[in-house]
């Protein structure tokens, strides 16, 4: 099962996220039938959103990573709730990249430029949205790059998806650590060397590193405390009744159009890549419940 740690170390001056999430990218692959290279992209940021999701504290809070760019991959969207449950798409999980020459999956040559749009849904009036242009598009750079511009948390963000032969998802996984207001020199001193020396994370995974692994190589000499741990799944909300109510809201006006012109109606849903299909006495159906109108 996947899973993701919640930690502390350095006395509370830093706080710390490692996650393993093999199995919910498996599943995206396989909603989405992604390249390898769109494989990756999309599990690295399924990854962030698992872990950025844990940050958050109440149920209905919600955390979406949009990035939007001109590569062949056209962008990513993927969202993420408290529990760490995630979904997300690719614009065109098709596209395809030459490998860098270190034979490496080329995220960022599939990406392009563009930008990096997270926002927080926390319940409040308005979100909070902060935006950064890609400086690297392999993800874990700019979300670093995000968390140092937009929230001003000093952070290292590593993460990584290893394809198989048969492109499936052989290892997923990746950390987050943070620096606290109060962290001393130090501290601060001492982990950005550990960090010069630590492993790409997914030859960690390779190896068979856990994520308890994983943070005690990295902050183990640092009085690293575990704090909570909870799964990670891949999951996403639609169902036929949510699709009706989405179609009701269209109004009536719109309802009608759609039932003279074409007598049915496919909804697809980008998350779970599910087509929902309405006939023409469904729609008339709901026609009558948008108009306040229902058979007793």
């Amino acid at each position: 099962m996947d899973y993701i740690l919640r930690a502390t170390a350095g006395g509370e001056s830093v706080r710390a996220f490692a996650a393993i999430t093999t199995q919910t990218v498996q599943k995206a692959y396989e909603i989405h039938h992604t390249t390898p290279v769109m494989s990756a992209a999309l599990g690295r940021s399924l990854t962030a959103a698992a872990m950025m999701g844990s940050m958050l504290k109440d149920e209905k809070d919600l955390i979406t990573i949009n990035i939007k760019s001109d590569g062949a991959g056209g962008g990513i969207v993927v969202t993420g709730d408290c529990h760490s449950r995630v979904k997300g798409y690719a614009l065109n999980p098709y596209a395809d990249a030459d490998l860098k020459p270190n034979g490496k999956l080329n995220v960022s040559a599939v990406l392009g430029k563009g930008n990096m749009t997270v926002i927080k849904d926390l319940g409040l009036k308005e979100p909070y949205i902060g935006q950064i242009p890609l400086v690297s598009g392999e993800i874990a750079e700019d979300l670093t790059y995000y968390f140092a511009k937009s929230e001003q948390i000093p952070s290292v963000v590593s993460l990584g998806v290893l394809i198989d032969r048969d492109y499936s998802v052989k290892q997923s996984g990746g950390f987050i650590i943070q620096l606290m207001p109060d962290a001393d020199e130090e501290i601060i001193s001492s982990l950005e060397n550990k960090i010069k020396s630590v492993k790409p994370i997914t030859e960690m995974l390779e190896s068979g590193m856990t994520a308890e692994d994983i943070l005690n190589d990295l902050l183990g000499e640092f009085d690293l405390k575990i704090l909570a741990k909870s799964d990670v799944s891949y999951y996403c909300s639609c169902s036929k009744q949510r699709v009706e109510r989405a179609l009701i809201s269209i109004g009536k006006k719109e309802l009608a159009k759609i039932i003279e012109e074409d007598k049915k109606a496919v909804l697809h849903c980008h998350f779970c890549n599910k087509d929902y299909e309405f006939n023409e006495s469904e729609l008339i159906q709901l026609l009558k419940e948008a108009s306040g109108i229902t058979n007793n």
